[in-house]
């Protein structure tokens, strides 16, 4: 079983839902990473999802861009990114890990390099925002057998026909992009995502992940009761940004919020 099916599965024997940050690899300096991430798990998070800097980051907006070129001004690449998991996994065996990136630099790697590397440095999941399932057969092979869980995005425009295709591609959740647009555009419409969510499930068992809206402890909550996953990314991506300059203080204020958002989610 792999660490992300585990996962969910130990919070709804809870009655929980999942908290998932997002924060950018390497930003705003790779020494900032690891201790951030264990700093989120004190938090509340209960799976990672880690970004891979890359330099056309087609679905993410200003917030999230922003991050990547702060990363990538220290040369902060795809095997650096492994090895910051790899160094998380000397502390923290537990907490899933996903990377969520683009096809490129896993294709200069090569899938069955890439898949073998990411498994051993302790990924759980691999989200690929620009590899639709009819393209992804090379890929799913290399990264099954390994048991790293494949990823995929759904839109509130998705057709029946697409959610279905997409939900027997993916394995460990599904993730379902609450608006239409990039990262932090826009806020939630709560009953059409609730809408939406119902009918992704009416169709597969995994668990439902819902991000980009997600601002703050109110927001939280209110997506806690519609989703098995509450995927929060610009609004820990801003609060980096604005203490570039003073990365000792990231840790705890990104823990703040996470540690609101979990208690709100809690108290549902």
């Amino acid at each position: 079983m792999s660490r992300i099916r585990g996962r969910f599965e130990a919070l709804k024997a809870q009655g929980r839902t999942a908290l998932v940050p997002y924060v950018t690899a390497g930003d705003p300096n790779p020494e900032v990473t690891v201790p951030l991430m264990h700093a989120m798990v004190e938090a509340g998070a209960d799976i990672l999802e880690l970004g891979v800097p890359f330099s056309d980051p087609m679905a993410d907006g200003p917030v999230i861009q922003r991050a990547s070129e702060r990363a990538l001004e220290h040369h902060v690449s795809l095997r650096n990114v492994l090895e910051m998991v790899r160094s998380f996994r000397e502390k923290d065996a537990d907490t899933p890990v996903i990377l969520m990136g683009y096809l490129n630099p896993i294709e200069i790697m090569g899938y069955e390099t890439f898949a073998e590397a990411a498994s051993e440095a302790g990924v759980d999941g691999v989200l690929t925002v620009d590899i639709p399932p009819e393209e992804s057969e090379e890929f799913l092979a290399a990264l099954r057998p390994r048991e790293l869980d494949p990823i995929f995005l759904l839109a509130p425009t998705s057709t029946d026909e697409r959610i279905k295709r997409i939900c027997n591609a993916a394995s460990g959740f599904v993730y379902y992009v609450s608006v239409k647009g990039i990262t932090g555009a826009a806020n939630l419409a709560v009953n059409e995502v609730a809408a939406k969510v119902s009918e992704i499930r009416s169709v597969t068992d995994l668990p439902v992940g819902v991000g980009f809206g997600i601002k703050n402890a109110e927001t939280a909550k209110t997506v806690s009761t519609i989703a098995d996953a509450v995927i929060v990314g610009s609004a820990l991506v801003s609060r980096v940004e604005a203490l570039a300059d003073r990365p000792d203080e990231i840790a705890p204020s990104l823990a703040e919020l996470l540690s609101g958002m979990r208690e709100a989610m809690d108290s549902e």
